[in-house]
Formats: C-alpha cells, structure tokens, sequence
C-alpha cells in the first residue's frame, strides 16, 4: 500500500512528531499513572491522523469505538461459538464497523467530486495505480476501518512494554534523552534526517519488540508441502511461528535474555539476517504498517525520554501485568514520571 511505503512515511515526519511530543507534554507528573489509556489515545490521534488528515478528528471517535469492539470481541469466554453465531459482542463489532463506514462514506465522495483528494493515505488511495487503476468506493471502505484501527492497536502494547523499559533502565533512557534533546523545538519541523540521527532510540526500540514483540504468535499456511529441518509439512497445514521464542535463540542473538539495544547498532554488527526478527512479521506477509509503527514508537520515546524520568510505584508487586490474548501486553501498567532538569 502506497501511503505505508517507508518512502511515504519518512515523507510524513513533520505530521507524526507533533502527536508523540503532545503525549509527553501533557504526562501528569509526580503522580502513579495508568499509562495504557494515554498511550493509546496519543497513538490513535497519531494513526488517524495519518491515514485523513483534516478529516481525522470527525473519524477519531468512530475509530476508538470500532478499537473497542474488536477488544471485546477478543475476551476469553466460556463459550466458543461458531463463526455464524452473531453473539452480543460480534453485534457490537458490526454496529461500529458499519458506524465508520457511514461517517467516512461521505467524505470519500466529497474527495471525489471536489478533486482534491488530499496527500493523506485515503487519498493515495483515491488515487489511480498502474497496478490495480482506480479503487470502488466499496473497496476502500471495505479496507480502510481495519487499517485505521491497526495503526494504534498493535503500536499500543508495544508502546507499553518501552515506557517500562525506560524506568526499568534510566541510563538508556537518559542516553535516548540525549539524542531526543537534538530535535528541533518545534515538532512539526521534525524531518526524516532528525528520525535518521535517532539510532539509538531505535534500537532501543527494536531491542523491546525482540523480547516483547505484540504479536507473539503467528499463523500461516503452507500453500505446498515442503521441509523444515526434520520435519515434513503438507500442503494446506496451519505452521504457528512463535517470534516470542525465536527471539531468544541463542544461535540468532547473543545472550539472549538480555536487553542489549546497542546490538541494533550497525557498528555492533546489527542481526539482519531475514527472519531473525519478527515483530512485524517477514516476508510477502510482513506488516504493511511497519515504517509508520517504528516511527510513532521511536517519536513517542524520543520525547518521552526528553521530558521525563520514568520509575515504576514503589511496593513489593510489579506496577503490571501480563496478558497474552491477542498480544503480549502490559495490563494495568502504572507509572511515575518526574520532570528532567
């Protein structure tokens, strides 16, 4: 998709800083705080934003609730029901869905006959391609709600997992201060050479989305037999790749268990083996995503980093749990900033 190329994403800086820096600024300081809720309103102003620009803020609403319904559609429950079985919860995911779709029907159509289409990513997509010429109305409303969604949905348990590595370890989150200290003042002045010089804070991301990666489970299905290692794997078997414990094998990653940002560094001689690491996925079936998710969360920790040290309360439990439904997560994450001097 045209508008998630890493081309077009570093295009877009200027637009995603802004978001990640608002987050950091309005922080409540000195006081323990539910970070997941935060995180992921920033996450998802940055997200919508991206995908529609002016249009975002009358489809932000429709986007958290449709992010809700598929929550609650994802809950453990008693009950497995088949597919066709419409439950109270796959009702509530239909209404949303149907809900944006309604809300951003009108704007495609006013795109359409005004001309301008915009340079966002609903208008890359109202623009003609070689390949596929020019999309139906039906088409993109089809794809767009789910796009919209995932552009917050994964980067938000991801994003909890490196605020809490910024408490657990303060002298790399002060080293990522240092780098973060070097953006421009104002952030929409951000450019892709400012995200460039931000080495360190990606790695420290990459490093967190080795040990931790959102989707810790992968499914695929193998279109021929084929072999693997000593195994035989016939056409049309479900294969389950766990990125969770591919990560810590020791043949690809060097202590593994450890958190090592500086083994992304290039002069560390970086793991960039294809399918070494997998938190966005690989190969033809990778995460289209992946370019805008690295730039929100290294933006989001970069000014983070900038204005605050983070700690986690103090007392005997951690400030967290771990949920493994639908993603690695941090639950109920609860942490302490305090102003950088």
């Amino acid at each position: 998709m045209r508008g998630l190329r890493p081309q077009a994403v570093a295009a877009r800086i200027g637009e995603i800083a802004p978001g990640a820096a608002r987050f950091a600024d309005q922080w409540p300081t000195g006081q323990d705080v539910e970070v997941l809720p935060l995180v992921r309103n920033a996450l998802a102003e940055i997200g919508v934003h991206y995908v529609f620009s002016e249009d975002a803020p009358a489809l932000l609403p429709f986007a958290s609730q449709l992010f809700l319904a598929r929550e609650v559609l994802e809950r453990p429950s008693r009950w497995v029901w088949p597919r066709w079985v419409p439950t109270p919860a796959r009702r509530f995911r239909t209404r949303q869905q149907v809900a944006f779709t309604n809300a951003l029907r009108p704007i495609v159509r006013r795109r359409r006959a005004s001309g301008r289409l915009g340079d966002d990513m609903l208008g890359q997509m109202l623009q003609p391609s070689s390949r596929y010429g020019l999309l139906t109305e039906e088409a993109i409303l089809d794809t767009l709600p789910g796009i919209t969604v995932a552009t917050f949905e994964t980067p938000s348990r991801a994003a909890g997992w490196i605020l809490l590595h910024l408490a657990w370890y303060p002298q790399a989150a002060d080293r990522v201060a240092t780098e973060a200290a070097l953006l421009p003042a104002d952030p929409a002045a951000t450019t892709s050479t400012h995200f460039d010089s931000l080495q360190y804070t990606q790695a420290l991301v990459r490093e967190v989305l080795r040990l931790h990666p959102p989707s810790w489970l992968l499914v695929r299905r193998a279109t021929r037999q084929t072999q693997l290692a000593d195994y035989s794997i016939d056409a049309g078997s479900t294969v389950l790749v766990c990125p969770y414990t591919a990560h810590r094998d020791a043949r690809q990653h060097s202590e593994p268990d450890q958190f090592r940002p500086e083994r992304w560094l290039v002069d560390s001689g970086s793991p960039t083996k294809p399918g070494v690491f997998l938190s966005f996925g690989t190969g033809p079936h990778g995460c289209e995503g992946a370019a805008l998710a690295m730039a929100m969360l290294t933006l989001l920790t970069a000014q983070t980093a900038r204005c605050h040290h983070l700690s986690e309360p103090p007392g005997p439990q951690p400030s967290y749990q771990v949920t493994t439904f639908g993603g690695l997560a941090t639950v109920s994450l609860r942490l302490r900033a305090t102003l950088r001097s």
